[in-house]
C-alpha cells in the first residue's frame, strides 16, 4: 500500500508575487482552506497517513498550519467559530508530518531526492505538487485512482492530460502505447519540448507514484532543461525499461500556480459550495 505522500513545496512562487514575498505560494487559500490542505486532504483519502514535505526558507506557516494552535484554540473555544478548525484537527491527529529543506531551486528531481531522508528506501510513495489543485466530485481523487492502478501495475506513475498542442512547452509530455483506457505505457518522456516536435500533446500533471529504486536514478541524472535536475529525465530512464505507466485521470486540474487557474479554482469552489448548502 501508499502510505506516504511527498509534498514538493520549496518553491518561490514568483508569479503570485508581492503576494509570495513572505507566505509561501502552497498556504494560498482557495475558499478558506490552503493549496497544500487540499492536496493533504487527497493523500489522505488515497490511504497516506505520513505527509514527508520538502520546504525552504521562509515556508515556516507550512510547518505551523499542520501545528496545534493552543492560543488560537483557546481563543475560540465554545464558540461558533471552533468547528471551523474541525478538518485541520482531524488531519493534525490523523497524520504524521515530517519536514526536510532544499536548500536551493534545483528542480523537481532535486526536490524529491532530498525526500530520500524521510522515505522508506523499500517502499513506494506518491507525490503531489500542492498547485496543481485537482477534484473529481463523481468518485475517486486522482491520487486514489492511482493508487488502484499501481495495485495492478506495481511500476512508477504519472498523472497525465490532453493540452491543446499550442501548450505542450509548459510541460513535461509522454509519448507511449494505450495498452487499456486511458493507461499507456509510456515510452519516452520530453520536458518542456517545441511545440513542433512533442511526441504528444499528453502532459504531465503533479501527481505521481514512484518506486524507491527512483532516488539512485535520479541520483545519476544530469540536470537538463533549464539547468535544473528534472524528474521527467530520471523517469525516462526507468520508461526506456518498460517501468512507467502513465494515467489519464477522471476528474478536473486547475493550475494554481498561474493566476488564471487560481481564480478558476476559487469559482469553481465557491459555487461548489453554495451549491451544497
Amino acid at each position: 500500500m501508499i502510505k506516504k505522500c511527498l509534498f514538493p513545496a520549496a518553491g518561490y512562487g514568483t508569479r503570485f508575487l508581492p503576494a509570495t514575498k513572505a507566505m509561501p505560494k502552497e498556504m494560498l487559500p482557495i475558499l478558506t482552506k490552503p493549496l497544500i490542505q487540499y492536496g493533504v486532504e487527497e493523500a489522505m483519502d488515497a490511504g497516506c497517513d505520513v505527509m514527508a514535505i520538502i520546504t525552504g526558507r521562509g515556508k515556516r506557516a507550512i510547518t505551523d498550519h499542520f501545528d496545534i494552535s493552543y492560543e488560537l484554540e483557546h481563543q475560540i473555544q465554545g464558540s461558533s467559530k471552533e468547528k471551523m478548525l474541525a478538518d485541520i484537527r482531524h488531519i493534525i491527529d490523523k497524520c504524521t508530518f515530517t519536514y526536510t529543506r532544499q536548500n536551493e531551486m534545483k528542480g523537481l528531481g532535486d526536490a524529491i531526492y532530498k525526500g530520500s531522508a524521510l522515505l522508506s528506501e523499500l517502499d513506494p510513495f506518491a507525490v503531489i505538487l500542492a498547485d496543481d489543485l485537482c477534484v473529481n466530485p463523481d468518485g475517486d481523487g486522482i491520487l486514489g485512482q492511482m493508487v488502484k492502478l499501481y495495485e495492478k501495475y506495481k511500476c512508477c506513475i504519472v498523472a497525465c492530460m490532453e493540452v491543446p498542442q499550442d501548450e505542450v512547452h509548459k510541460y513535461g509530455v509522454i509519448e507511449g502505447n494505450e495498452i487499456e483506457d486511458g493507461v499507456f505505457m509510456v515510452s519516452n518522456m520530453v520536458e518542456k519540448p517545441d511545440n513542433d516536435k512533442a511526441p504528444s500533446n499528453l502532459a504531465v500533471i503533479g501527481r505521481y507514484i514512484l518506486t524507491p529504486d527512483i532516488f539512485d536514478i535520479i541520483k545519476n541524472t544530469k540536470p537538463g532543461k533549464n539547468g535544473e535536475l528534472q524528474i521527467t529525465d530520471a523517469l525516462c530512464t526507468q520508461a526506456k525499461k518498460g517501468m512507467v505507466m502513465a494515467y489519464k485521470f477522471k476528474g478536473k486540474r486547475f493550475d494554481c500556480g498561474s493566476v488564471d487557474g487560481f481564480v478558476e479554482a476559487t469559482n469553481y469552489f465557491y459555487n461548489l459550495e453554495k451549491n451544497q448548502k
